[in-house]
């Protein structure tokens, strides 16, 4: 590790710390040639295999994007967005690959999804199970409904009981 001060090509490692529940490693160290000390964090890098093989690091920005396309029009905060990004991450880590399919990576993302918002869920579904025909949207509202009996929002179409729309 160069020494961000004087560029020296090594260092010696004076304290380690486990930090964010294991994902990362912070090193204090200290350089030999001027002995100032600095900070380095280690952490395990994720990659996402592409169906084209192209392989791309993780990117929790890129999740919550793709998550944000299916929100549109919906009422799902950036907070929400941001929450949903971080559950996907560490659902991804705890799996201990260090090279993971995005295709496993959008079905990941559905568990958290259908909690937040259920048409969101039935549009990013579509994609990543490949619906093909409008029973394919049947069969996902009908395992929702299952999953969900008591939330309102599913069997009324994401519309608030009490919202009443004035007759035209």
């Amino acid at each position: 590790m160069h020494c961000p001060y004087c560029r020296h090509g090594d260092s010696r490692v004076i304290d380690s710390r486990v930090a964010d529940d294991g994902a990362t490693i912070r090193r204090r160290r200290q350089c030999p040639e001027c002995e100032r000390r600095f900070t380095t964090v280690e952490q395990t890098q994720l990659a996402v295999v592409k169906r084209s093989g192209v392989v791309e690091p993780f990117a929790r920005e890129k999740v919550v994007q793709g998550v944000r396309k299916a929100c549109k029009g919906r009422p799902v905060s950036d907070a929400d967005l941001a929450r949903l990004g971080q559950q996907v991450e560490e659902a991804i880590r705890q799996s201990g690959q260090a090279e993971v399919p995005s295709e496993t990576i959008g079905l990941t993302i559905l568990g958290p999804l259908s909690q937040l918002d259920a048409v969101a869920y039935l549009r990013f579904a579509s994609v990543y199970r490949h619906y093909e025909s409008a029973d394919d949207f049947e069969q996902a509202i009908h395992q929702l409904r299952a999953d969900r009996p008591d939330d309102d929002a599913v069997r009324d179409g994401d519309r608030p009981a009490d919202d009443v729309r004035a007759a035209p």
